[in-house]
């Protein structure tokens, strides 16, 4: 059975929470899947989550141990129905170099970054950490961010029989198990 490499890119906020969400989502799906958990540390200012003066390989070591404990509380405490087998990566450089880095060491097969939303100005001056990294990824990028559409009601479809043409509905398809199969008054030819 062949692995699938997934790499996540996580720095505490809202959106690497929700993007390690996902990832842990997908990972959990079958066993092939390996996760790799990579942390980027500013060599200036460090992290939200561990306060420092000094951003050395005892801090990233720390941060990395940090990190390792909120996946598996994170795991614990989401019953998704498997396990699954990951890594946590705490390096100290630039998040996009480090990502892709880590990316092209594993052989990613799918990469999660979290989209911070900065738009305009802001984007233009700091850079978008997730549109560099889906520029220059060699596998699909998956960009979270926290849905906010509004709920949709679905209406309800009443049959109203025509003269001329019977209603027929439209074709919804569900993965269950057993898996369905064709309907047996489907044409074969």
């Amino acid at each position: 059975m062949t692995q699938v490499q997934v790499v996540v890119a996580y720095d505490a906020s809202p959106s690497a929470e929700l993007a390690l969400q996902r990832a842990l989502d997908v990972a959990c799906r079958a066993p092939q899947h390996v996760l790799h958990v990579i942390v980027a540390i500013d060599p200036r200012d460090g992290l939200v989550l561990l306060e420092t003066d000094t951003v050395d390989y005892e801090y990233a070591e720390k941060v990395e141990k940090l990190v390792t404990e909120h996946v598996l509380r994170t795991l614990a405490a989401h019953d998704r129905g498997g396990r699954a087998e990951f890594f946590v990566y705490a390096r100290i450089g630039k998040p996009v170099d480090e990502i892709l880095e880590l990316c092209r060491e594993v052989g990613a097969d799918l990469a999660f970054v979290g989209s911070h939303g900065a738009t305009g100005l802001e984007r233009l001056l700091l850079g978008s950490v997730s549109e560099r990294v889906v520029r220059e990824a060699l596998c699909p990028v998956m960009v979270v961010r926290e849905a906010t559409y509004p709920p949709v009601q679905r209406l309800t479809v009443s049959v109203d029989e025509h003269e001329r043409e019977a209603y027929t509905p439209p074709l919804g398809f569900a993965h269950t198990d057993p898996p369905v199969t064709r309907p047996s008054n489907w044409p074969t030819t």
